[in-house]
């Protein structure tokens, strides 16, 4: 499998076809998920609730995503890298938002996403482009605009709010942005938005019809069970997994069964 670029992305686009993205944290879940076929690999910052336990997505900094990144590139040889820009990483100016996102790539990332819309976020899309940084756009329900938004409510229910989402999207398509994440943002609505858009549109429970699809690793996985998104499949029960195997450690550990004379030197 040739490495996935943002060439890749544009022509699934063209061609119709779908592809995937998941979040990844660590080394050897990247270099499963790579294995997998996954065409991106997002260090989401949604590590800052699975992986850190923080209460939401603002908590964490660029020197824990800086750690995560470095671990995820890693494991990764075919998938395009992607690190989710954290909560004030990109909005002071745009100098420091260079410095930011360029040392992601630095650190083994091969793009970076940003949230949000206005006129400074499209300036620094730009800026970040010209510098050679392929940048992922995010619309709809955005985490870090939280206190804003009012809380976790879906966006662009009605005609109009659609309208104002395309729009945005048209102008970070305009900026430079090689994709956009539409999350929590009703079917009808980001199937409108995705038709009338250039570059591919990626949902984040934002239905069937946007180019692809991405969801928390953990979520899928069941090994994250504080909360399960409405939109989020789960494919496994990890949790029990490894609760199951602590305690069959535990008992083994106790009863003097484990270690056995094979696993003694």
């Amino acid at each position: 499998m040739a490495k996935v670029t943002v060439r890749t992305i544009q022509k699934y686009k063209e061609s119709n076809e779908k592809f995937s993205v998941l979040t990844a944290y660590d080394y050897s879940t990247a270099k499963y998920l790579d294995e997998a076929g996954i065409d991106i690999i997002l260090i989401g910052d949604s590590l800052a609730m699975v992986a850190l336990g923080y209460e939401t997505t603002n908590s964490v900094g660029v020197d824990e995503m800086s750690i995560f990144t470095r671990a995820v590139a890693k494991g990764v040889k075919n998938a395009m890298v992607i690190t989710d820009m954290p909560f004030l990483s990109y909005h002071t100016d745009i100098p420091t938002a260079v410095k930011n996102c360029g040392n992601m790539i630095k650190l083994g990332a091969n793009g970076v996403k940003i949230e949000g819309y206005s006129d400074y976020i499209l300036d620094v899309i730009k800026r970040l482009v010209d510098s050679g940084i392929p940048v992922m756009g995010h619309l709809g329900f955005t985490p870090q605009f939280l206190n804003t938004l009012g809380g976790y409510r879906i966006q662009g229910k009605t005609q109009e709010a659609a309208e104002e989402i395309l729009k945005q999207a048209k102008q970070l398509e305009k900026a430079g942005v090689f994709s956009i994440v539409l999350e929590m943002v009703p079917q009808d609505s980001a199937k409108y938005i995705t038709e009338n858009l250039k570059v591919p549109t990626i949902s984040c429970g934002a239905g069937k019809y946007c180019n692809a699809q991405v969801l928390v690793s953990d979520d899928i996985f069941g090994k994250f069970s504080d909360f399960k998104p409405k939109f989020a499949r789960k494919y496994a029960d990890m949790k029990n997994l490894i609760l199951d195997c602590a305690k069959q450690f535990n008992e083994d550990v106790k009863s003097g069964k484990f270690p056995s004379d094979e696993e003694i030197f």
